[in-house]
């Protein structure tokens, strides 16, 4: 039996959507889950309350986690002792601007290798093609307000974002595996490209012409994202959301495909299914 935590989530949905053998959701929200329509069964569980935790994974034998990493600590405790294990991360571990995010996810990770529990750790790129997810549709609605597009440094930064479809794959992939001890994968997109490049791509696969780009310094559009929620036709920019634009995010794709057996679609692809 499997259990996937996080399973109304995002991708923890999705997961469960592509899911072909018995799973059990373990969800924070009966109501939530039900919303859904996904048929299996669900354990209500708490993932800061170790009782109801291990009671929801009593007795499976593959733990998938869609929660945040921070999590990791709990899930490993509450586990069976011959469970393994497949978890989420992010790229933003390897983030040089730290936050809670990040921190957690790292500290996530060092809790998955210190346990020498087997199984996988997934760290993927920004997710894009989810239900209800806001990375390419948000961006899509600034384009459709704005003439020109200001980014930091001319958007001239890597991006290598991956389609949910890739991530759903690469979580299914790895739960069929067997791992001797932890082991981590980053999962992406086939290649980088920049973040202008990838604005251009969203536009034409959103019906709109690729917007001029405006390059401005980061800091100065630091400083102006708190007007962003004071102007109800834009959607919120945060500062951190910016600096992360200042960094190249661009990942080998070997690993995911030589282990996982996932061969990521291409970017134009993914944003033609995500805009259907």
């Amino acid at each position: 039996m499997i259990a996937v935590i996080g399973a109304s989530g995002r991708s923890g949905s999705a997961l469960c959507r592509a899911l072909r053998e018995p799973f059990r959701a373990v969800v924070r929200s009966t109501a939530k889950w039900q919303a859904l329509g996904i048929d299996a069964p669900a354990a209500l569980a708490d993932l800061q309350d170790p009782a109801s935790l291990r009671a929801a994974l009593a007795g499976v034998s593959v733990v998938i986690s869609c929660a945040h990493a921070r999590n990791i600590p709990a899930i490993l405790a509450a586990a069976p002792e011959d469970a393994t294990f497949v978890f989420m991360g992010s790229t933003r571990r390897y983030s040089r601007w730290p936050d809670d995010h990040g921190d957690g996810v790292r500290a996530g990770e060092a809790a998955f290798l210190a346990s020498g529990r087997s199984g996988w750790m997934l760290h993927p790129t920004m997710i894009y093609g989810a239900e209800g997810e806001d990375n390419v549709q948000r961006l899509a609605a600034l384009m459709r307000r704005l003439p020109v597009l200001p980014l930091p440094g001319g958007g001239r930064n890597l991006v290598q974002p991956i389609h949910q479809d890739d991530v759903t794959a690469c979580l299914i992939a790895a739960a069929s595996l067997e791992a001797a001890g932890p082991q981590v994968v980053t999962i992406a997109g086939p290649e980088a490209v920049t973040y202008r490049d990838f604005c251009a791509e969203v536009a034409r696969a959103a019906g709109l012409p690729p917007r001029p780009v405006l390059a401005l310094p980061a800091g100065l559009l630091i400083a102006a994202s708190p007007i962003t929620r004071l102007l109800p036709f834009l959607p919120r920019i945060g500062a951190e959301e910016i600096r992360r634009l200042t960094e190249d995010k661009d990942f080998g794709v070997g690993p995911m495909r030589e282990i996982l057996g996932i061969a990521p679609r291409p970017l134009a692809e993914g944003l033609r299914r995500t805009f259907a």
